[in-house]
């Protein structure tokens, strides 16, 4: 049933030919790039390779601004973004990568005469990181320089004068989608929430892979997506991206790069690269949605400890999902939505990568989820207790029930559906002497829950 299901989302990858693109044979076109600038015409819509340009870091800052002519890219001196983060004080430090320190700044009509006022994170490229840092930096801004969508971060300029390597993009105040789900203190993010940037992420992908010379990301993992304060998504960092086969080629060859967890199998045992190897990543970071959980976590039990390799058998059973949803959900989530999202999670972490989908159908297969609301409802809970000689004789429990007899909650559907999980064993509340005699499913996550206890002061 689940493969009928997803037929109409399915697709094979074409061509047969194959690519062999070695970073080393960029240098001869390096020297070329100015005369190829100056002769292409600027109402072209496609947009340059990344392999006219050199590796070899030698690239001037005359030659790489006149490739981005046009770009509206701003090329700031160290002294103007030394004064956009107050010296790189201590104080603006967002935090640090592989990359190099992160601070916030401010720029503006004071910095650059028709700079319009707004906040700014500037990254600055640690020399330690030698000639493969400059690579990662150029590349950055020479993807970010020519693609814009509103599911990719701004990039508003760079600095490169003398041995300093900064970029300069519109700041994200929300921060990344790994804070919020792994290291945050401030609860966590609701179910829609999640779908929301599932979806974003997806259409950030889509627009890379379709574009006229298509990109392959390469690094789709939860610490690059950034949020705003409306949770909007945007894909940053794009330090390992390629450009993908064109033509008839299938694939790109390249050096192993990436993070351990979220890389496709296929590429890291060949180092043959396709826009499937994409796929899988977002794959894996759905996945981390769903179940709160992050892809490789050794303090989790062994059988656990990669994500991927314990859940996927779940994701293609109903009625075995909620082994793998975040407690943190406390049921308060779409259950047709998770089936769905489980689904194509399921689909784009298959080992074959013709079996996994495009990036655009996943869109298609995700975006209906965001309109999804069969919620367990989450009325308020009216607890009756009588108490007698200091003890508990008996205790009811009663939720408000406002226009419920319109909706199925996820609970009563799964029940229906799959009477003997295990997730509806459990006893309605009711106490006697004092004691609880049991607690269904819901309720025990829901008391261990931190809100649940912030609520009632423990």
């Amino acid at each position: 049933m689940a493969a009928r299901s997803w037929s109409h989302f399915s697709c094979c990858v074409g061509g047969s030919a194959v690519a062999d693109d070695n970073d080393d044979d960029r240098a001869a076109s390096r020297r070329r790039v100015g005369r190829k600038v100056s002769t292409r015409s600027s109402s072209s819509s496609s947009r340059m390779s990344l392999s006219s340009l050199s590796s070899s870091g030698t690239l001037s800052p005359e030659d790489l601004s006149l490739t981005l002519s046009g770009s509206n890219l701003h090329a700031f001196t160290y002294a103007e973004l030394r004064a956009a983060t107050a010296s790189f004080s201590r104080a603006n430090y967002l935090g640090s990568g592989g990359f190099g320190p992160v601070y916030k700044g401010a720029v503006g009509d004071s910095l650059r005469p028709g700079l319009a006022e707004q906040a700014v994170a500037v990254k600055y490229l640690d020399l330690d990181c030698g000639t493969q840092g400059h690579n990662e930096w150029l590349a950055e801004v020479f993807f970010l320089g020519q693609l814009r969508h509103k599911n990719l971060v701004k990039l508003i300029g760079y600095c490169y004068e003398d041995q300093h390597r900064m970029l300069v993009y519109e700041f994200m105040s929300a921060g990344s989608l790994e804070n919020h789900l792994f290291k945050s203190t401030n609860g966590s993010l609701p179910w829609m929430t999640r779908m929301k940037i599932a979806v974003g992420a997806a259409k950030g992908l889509a627009f890379l892979h379709d574009a006229d010379t298509p990109v392959i990301y390469r690094d789709f993992k939860a610490s690059n997506i950034l949020l705003d304060s409306d949770y909007n998504t945007k894909l940053s960092d794009f330090g390992l991206a390629k450009d993908g086969p064109q033509g008839d080629e299938t694939h790109v060859t390249t050096r192993v790069m990436g993070t351990h967890g979220y890389a496709a199998p296929e590429y890291i045992m060949t180092g043959h690269l396709t826009a499937k190897s994409d796929v899988y990543s977002f794959g894996v970071v759905l996945l981390e949605l769903l179940s709160g959980l992050q892809s490789v976590d050794r303090a989790r039990r062994p059988r656990e400890q990669n994500l991927v390799e314990w859940a996927r058998p779940y994701l293609k059973h109903p009625d075995k999902l909620y082994k793998i949803m975040d407690l943190a959900f406390e049921c308060q989530y779409s259950c047709k939505g998770a089936e769905v999202a489980a689904l194509v999670a399921y689909k784009c972490l298959s080992q074959n990568p013709k079996s996994r989908p495009t990036m655009k159908e996943v869109v298609k297969a995700l975006e209906p989820v965001l309109d999804m609301e069969d919620f367990f409802p989450g009325g308020h809970f009216v607890f009756t207790i009588i108490v007698e000689e200091d003890k508990v004789v008996d205790m009811t429990v009663e939720v408000e029930e406002k226009e419920l007899h319109n909706r199925q909650n996820c609970e009563d559907r799964h029940r229906q559906k799959y009477p003997n999980s295990v997730i509806h064993t459990g006893i309605v509340l009711h106490g006697s002497d004092g004691l609880i005699t049991g607690l269904n499913g819901a309720h025990r996550r829901q008391q261990r829950s931190p809100s649940y206890r912030r609520e009632r002061g423990v």
